[in-house]
């Protein structure tokens, strides 16, 4: 493994010098010169009959912005690979590489899991909770787990599901496919979540509730609810998770445990509806929307750009 990771780091370094030759030397310092196919291709050919594979043209346009964005070098992590650096450079934006690259180190995504949350847009959903200062610290220093309200995304992307938009499901049939797909659904949720059960029976005065998906937040140490709705969610939805978090917290909580947290997860919510039914409710409860598709890039990049324009 060590060994593994110190030849990847001298990968990594190796590719950062060459994207600093190639900004420095080839285009003479100039961050903003053009890309030149040229020089492209010329740089490829030699470096590729010098040492071999892996000095390809987009390899060595990846490598220029690497170390346009990363100009020191100290500041390269030495868990990401060069296929890590590959995919998250494809951003143009500063604060989404600064993010992707904090987040995929401290949570060790794979390539896979990378590509997965960028293109799920992760960044600018997590990103449009915030202020101007907490997207910029987002990006500076990824997502830390604090308090409950770190936890929750709205809305979830469940696209990993296969399951068509105009297509008819039971709310049964959703948690089956979550089930099916929970290393998945953990990627989504994020970092902390341990999986306890499905349908978690609770007694109360000789009726029996079921509560859809039981987790443990090992961050927050805490119990994690989640009822899953396949339409909108309505008002009395609200009431049957706060019942759900009152047993947890007086009969399955034990010494050690901090509050638990319930999360009703629907298709639709109104507002208007859920700000009314949740008002004054102590329990740490909170209403989110699913998606069975992956959302719309330019939407989510003009409601970022909206929020980060600077006041006159």
């Amino acid at each position: 493994m060590q060994a593994a990771r110190t030849v990847n780091t001298i990968l990594v370094l190796t590719y950062w010098k060459i994207g600093q030759h190639i900004v420095e030397f080839e285009q003479d310092g100039k961050e903003k010169a053009g890309y030149g196919t040229q020089l492209f291709e010329r740089l490829s050919k030699d470096l590729t009959t010098l040492y071999g594979k892996g000095f390809s043209r987009s390899n060595l346009v990846y490598m220029r912005k690497m170390y346009l964005y990363f100009p020191i070098c100290e500041t390269l992590s030495h868990i990401l690979t060069w296929s890590h650096y590959f995919e998250i450079l494809k951003s143009d934006s500063d604060l989404e590489i600064g993010f992707y690259s904090k987040q995929c180190e401290k949570e060790n995504w794979s390539v896979r899991e990378l590509k997965r949350q960028m293109k799920s847009m992760l960044f600018h959903r997590l990103a449009l909770s915030k202020d101007k200062e907490g997207v910029m610290k987002l990006s500076e220093e990824g997502m830390y787990t604090q308090n409950a309200e770190d936890i929750i995304k709205d809305p979830y992307i469940l696209e990993f599901l296969g399951i068509a938009h105009k297509e008819q499901y039971l709310e049964g049939e959703l948690e089956e496919k979550l089930i099916q797909n929970l290393q998945s659904f953990l990627l989504e949720l994020g970092k902390g979540f341990a999986y306890i059960g499905r349908q978690y029976k609770i007694s109360i005065g000789g009726r029996h509730f079921f509560v859809d998906l039981v987790f443990y937040h090992r961050i927050l140490k805490c119990f994690i609810l989640i009822d899953l709705k396949r339409g909108e969610i309505e008002h009395n939805d609200i009431g049957q998770m706060n019942l759900y978090l009152n047993y947890f917290r007086k009969e399955e909580n034990t010494e050690g445990n901090n509050e638990p947290i319930g999360i009703v997860l629907g298709a639709y919510k109104d507002h208007v509806l859920m700000e009314y039914a949740i008002e004054n409710i102590s329990n740490q409860l909170f209403v989110s929307k699913y998606q069975l598709y992956l959302p719309e890039k330019e939407k989510l990049e003009a409601e970022l750009s909206k929020l980060m324009e600077v006041d006159e």
